[in-house]
């Protein structure tokens, strides 16, 4: 699906555009949906040519910029101006390959730096509350296990979903990550393919043990998988399917907001973090490769400990200005 261009362009750049969205379409064969985003961040740049005057193999890079800082002023995202610069610095570099012009005048522009969105955690309380959840009477007890047991997991040791589900149930040579019960610990391969081990909480390690009880149930003697989580057809269960457990169970469990894994690998950093203190020991634990990552939970930590300030403190709300024409005379004292 291709968007029309602006009906007032100039019919050369109009066609130069449609010769664009045609190479996307059929030789680099992006997908539809892709080839409409490349065709709305085209419309603009044909109403920059338009509002201009200048044509679009004309155009210099002060142009470009005058146009990125006014969509900024006008309230667009960081994310909106970098996916228009993206697509418009495409379109200039096969120009330029059709001999159309001699540089890119998008080359070196970058959007605007996109303020940096704190992590989503849960309160203790409600990250408590979902991992201790009985679950529902409609899941079977089989289901119930795996649901209790992913869920604990991920909280109790801060895992990331692919870490998750590359799980085996017996450590191997081939094994990604495993759960060493004695040892209490998971041994995980990260991001990077780093290994690191995190500490496994007696919760989770009990819901591991009721899981693995049930795990083969349903599959016969003769199944063999090497997976500690796995789908109902007995195979490696996906990421997605995590998400929708985790989601449902969230539901079922009465929380406020639906919640996904990574929310509870933020609340697992959080919630160390204000226990502890320790940036560095988190930093591990996550497996983040730079402190910088990991301070980003010093903020939401900071964001915390303002709130507990906000509701405990006598003095912590300023009191409201007098009206104007009030009598700002101090009250009469007593003595008691």
């Amino acid at each position: 699906m291709q968007a029309a261009p602006v009906a007032s362009a100039a019919p050369a750049d109009a066609a130069l555009v449609a010769a664009y969205l045609q190479h996307v379409a059929l030789e680099k064969r992006l997908a539809p949906r892709t080839v409409a985003l490349y065709a709305h961040g085209l419309q603009r740049l044909l109403a920059l040519g338009q509002a201009l005057a200048v044509p679009l193999c004309a155009l210099q890079p002060q142009h470009i910029r005058r146009s990125v800082a006014q969509w900024h002023s006008q309230g667009g995202s960081s994310a909106s101006i970098a996916l228009g610069l993206s697509c418009w610095r495409g379109f200039f570099h096969w120009l330029a390959g059709q001999h159309r012009v001699q540089r890119n005048p998008v080359q070196g522009i970058r959007p605007p730096k996109a303020a940096q969105r704190l992590p989503k955690a849960l309160p203790v309380d409600a990250a408590v509350q979902l991992a201790a959840f009985a679950g529902e009477t409609s899941s079977t007890p089989w289901q119930e296990a795996r649901a209790a047991a992913l869920t604990e997991l991920l909280y109790s040791s801060g895992l990331r979903v692919s870490e998750l589900v590359g799980l085996d149930a017996q450590p191997s040579a081939q094994a990604l990550g495993w759960v060493d019960e004695a040892a209490a610990l998971v041994h995980v391969l990260g991001k990077g393919g780093k290994r690191r081990s995190v500490p496994v909480g007696p919760p989770a390690l009990a819901a591991l043990r009721q899981w693995l009880a049930l795990r083969a149930q349903p599959f016969g003697p003769q199944w063999q998988e090497p997976a500690l989580f796995v789908g109902v057809r007995g195979r490696r269960i996906s990421a997605a399917q995590v998400w929708h457990s985790v989601r449902q169970r969230s539901q079922q469990a009465g929380l406020a907001q639906p919640v996904h894994p990574h929310m509870l690998r933020h609340s697992f950093a959080s919630h160390v973090l204000q226990s502890s203190g320790d940036l560095r020991a988190v930093q591990e634990l996550l497996g983040h490769s730079s402190i910088r990552t990991t301070q980003v939970y010093t903020r939401l930590d900071f964001q915390h400990l303002a709130q507990v300030y906000d509701q405990a403190h006598p003095r912590a709300h300023r009191v409201s200005p007098l009206p104007e024409g009030a009598d700002k005379s101090p009250p009469e004292t007593k003595e008691y």
